[in-house]
C-alpha cells in the first residue's frame, strides 16, 4: 500500500484496535475511535483508564485499523510508543463524535454531553508511530 493509498484508506471512517501490554508482558487489545494526522495518532480515553495505567507500565502499542467486510483485506498497523497528554480529551472527542456518530441521534448528543459535563475526567493517548505497516489485497 503506498502513501497515497494508506491515506485515503484511513480518510473512512472506520475502529482502531489497540494493543497494549499487561504488567506480565501480555497484550490486551481494545476497539478505539481514532485520528491520524500523517504523523500522530490520537485516541481519547479517561484519566483513571486500565489502558492509560499499561502505557505508563510500557509504552508499547499497536494501533490496527482494518478494512470493512463488504472491502478488500487491507489493513494498516502503527506501531510505536505511546504517551498520556492530560490535556485535549474532550476536544478530541468532539472531533471524533462528529465522524463516528450521527449527531442528530439524541441518544448520541446526549453521550457526548455526558462527556461534555466530565471533560477534566479525559485524556489523549498520542502514539507517533515508529513503524507503519500496511496490506491491501
Amino acid at each position: 500500500m503506498n502513501d497515497e493509498v494508506r491515506e485515503k484508506f484511513l480518510a473512512k471512517t472506520r475502529y482502531g484496535y489497540l494493543t497494549t501490554l499487561r504488567r506480565d508482558g501480555s497484550p490486551l487489545t481494545v476497539p478505539v475511535w481514532f485520528e491520524w494526522d500523517g504523523e500522530v495518532v490520537r485516541i481519547f480515553t479517561g484519566k483513571a483508564s486500565s489502558k492509560v495505567t499499561r502505557i505508563h507500565n510500557d509504552p508499547r502499542v499497536t494501533l490496527l485499523v482494518a478494512n470493512h467486510l463488504d472491502e478488500h483485506e487491507a489493513w494498516v498497523a502503527f506501531d510505536g510508543p505511546a504517551t498520556i497528554e492530560l490535556e485535549g480529551g474532550f476536544e478530541l472527542v468532539e472531533r471524533l463524535a462528529h465522524r463516528y456518530w450521527d449527531l442528530s441521534d439524541p441518544e448520541h448528543k446526549a453521550t457526548l454531553e455526558g462527556w461534555r459535563a466530565k471533560a477534566d475526567t479525559l485524556c489523549v493517548i498520542a502514539l507517533r508511530p515508529e513503524r507503519v505497516r500496511t496490506y491491501a489485497e
